[in-house]
């Protein structure tokens, strides 16, 4: 794509005379017109006598910040483009930055490459969410437990950027990520930052509620209606009316309710179970799963149309593992949270620790990060906490070892997901042991999958798609 023409006449207001003195070579050099100042007052007046196709405002500087800046332009109509620059990278100041119509948000220290496309960008787009307005700083907080978005990564920024601008829209969101990566706190976050923030987040896990008493979880129903249903119950949909469902592992929910859903959604009306009066309801759907519902649709395991119904605006969480830079943010976030939650002394983090952490896979993500600090906090005995204190992250003795009974196995991945923190356990636990006894039943046959689906007492396309998904290496035949 070719760059806009022209030159662009840039703002750079901050209070640092090193960050304005690097900007302005970077942005002379490359052939823009530059004007630097050292406070808010100074900005704002410079705004108002000269035409701008973009500023870069430091969020804290003296007189009004870059934030108020921000408003000030929004609210007289100005489509300069704003990038907001920090050396705070938090998840409020990144949403506060988005919503109140920031073109970006930069956290110091920054590339030269990030300043110079979002100038490309502010040419190409000037006019970007002008009419996002600013929404509660406290977006991404859950009430007293301060649980909450935390990291510095381009990654998790770029989420950040996201909640900030679907937030305020009345459309459904599908958060996807690997357990532990913290979907929860993203559709909490956008629920906090929505004009829905008064009303009601309920959360539902689809994996966690039986078959056979979801359906009367979401949508309720009448008394008398099944066995058991000694009392009416409103359900789900009628409990957040006016606020946001929270729909966890979405993936997991059978087809025929699934139907059922499409419908809710479709219509925006509930009927609960056993009942004839169909109710309105106000809901904004935020969906969340761990699988990959694009391969499941193919399959016939989840429905295309529900599918586009929950994916208008996809969000993806990455994996801790790729974004390590979180890892000592996160580490300290915890360690200085849970100090005071479970009652022991205020805790630090040595420079060894910190390395330590980053080096792990952390194959529980920000969940099992979370659980090991606690550990160390109840068990450390001193103030700093040292790599030592986390040798439990090397695991027990490895269960997958040959000629280990079948108890064994199950009691060590049983420990293995109880030390990651993780629930749903009867199903995590099956899906660890499926692929250790797939492949011991075709060494067994020697590849015979006929033979295999047979042992097994499953059919033979089962059987090869179960091969096909966990990727099980065949057995040469003899």
């Amino acid at each position: 794509m070719s760059e806009p023409a022209g030159r662009a006449r840039v703002l750079v207001a901050d209070d640092e005379a090193s960050i304005r003195f690097v900007l302005r070579e970077a942005l002379e050099e490359a052939g823009h017109d530059v004007v630097d100042v050292d406070s808010g007052d100074a900005a704002w007046q410079a705004l108002a006598e000269g035409s701008f196709a973009i500023a870069f405002l430091d969020i804290r500087m003296p007189g009004p910040s870059g934030l108020e800046l921000l408003d000030l332009l929004r609210s007289s109509g100005s489509d300069v483009a704003v990038v907001v620059i920090t050396a705070q990278n938090t998840l409020e100041n990144a949403v506060e930055a988005m919503k109140r119509g920031a073109l970006d948000y930069l956290v110091k220290p920054f590339q030269m490459a990030e300043v110079l496309a979002a100038v490309q960008k502010a040419l190409r787009t000037r006019s970007l969410e002008r009419e996002v307005r600013s929404l509660r700083r406290e977006a991404g907080e859950r009430g007293a437990g301060g649980d909450r978005l935390v990291g510095r990564s381009s990654a998790i920024l770029d989420v950040f950027k996201t909640i900030g601008r679907v937030a305020p829209r009345n459309i459904a969101v599908l958060i996807t990520g690997e357990s532990g990566t913290g979907k929860e706190l993203v559709a909490r976050a956008i629920h906090q930052a929505s004009p829905r923030a008064a009303g009601a987040f309920v959360a539902v896990n689809a994996a966690a509620i039986p078959r056979d008493l979801l359906e009367s979880e979401l949508f309720g129903h009448e008394k008398g209606s099944f066995t058991g249903a000694i009392e009416a119950r409103a359900g789900r949909f009628r409990e957040a009316s006016g606020g946001t469902l929270f729909l966890d592992e979405i993936g997991d929910m059978p087809l025929e309710l699934q139907a059922k859903l499409l419908r809710v959604l479709q219509s925006g009306e509930v009927t609960p179970v056993g009942g004839k009066q169909a109710e309105r309801v106000d809901v904004r759907i935020v969906a969340a799963t761990h699988r990959d519902l694009d391969d499941m649709a193919r399959e016939g395991r989840f429905r295309e149309d529900l599918l586009y119904r929950l994916r208008v605006v996809p969000l993806a969480i990455p994996p801790l593992r790729e974004r390590p830079e979180d890892i000592p943010v996160l580490a300290e976030h915890f360690a200085a949270r849970y100090a005071a939650e479970l009652h022991t002394e205020a805790r630090y983090l040595s420079d060894g620790c910190i390395e330590s952490l980053a080096t792990h896979e952390w194959p529980g993500n920000v969940r099992e990060l979370e659980n090991a600090i606690k550990r160390a906090l109840v068990l450390a005995a001193h103030e700093v906490l040292s790599p030592e204190d986390f040798q439990f992250l090397e695991g027990p003795a490895p269960p997958a070892a040959e000629g280990g009974s079948l108890e064994e196995r199950i009691l060590a991945e049983t420990r293995s997901l109880l030390d990651l923190g993780e629930t749903d356990l009867h199903r995590k636990l099956l899906e660890r042991l499926e692929r250790p006894l797939l492949e011991a039943v075709l060494r067994r046959t020697g590849g015979n999958q006929l033979r295999a689906a047979a042992v097994l007492g499953i059919n033979r396309n089962t059987l090869r798609k179960k091969i096909s998904e966990l990727g099980i290496a065949m057995p040469q035949r003899p």
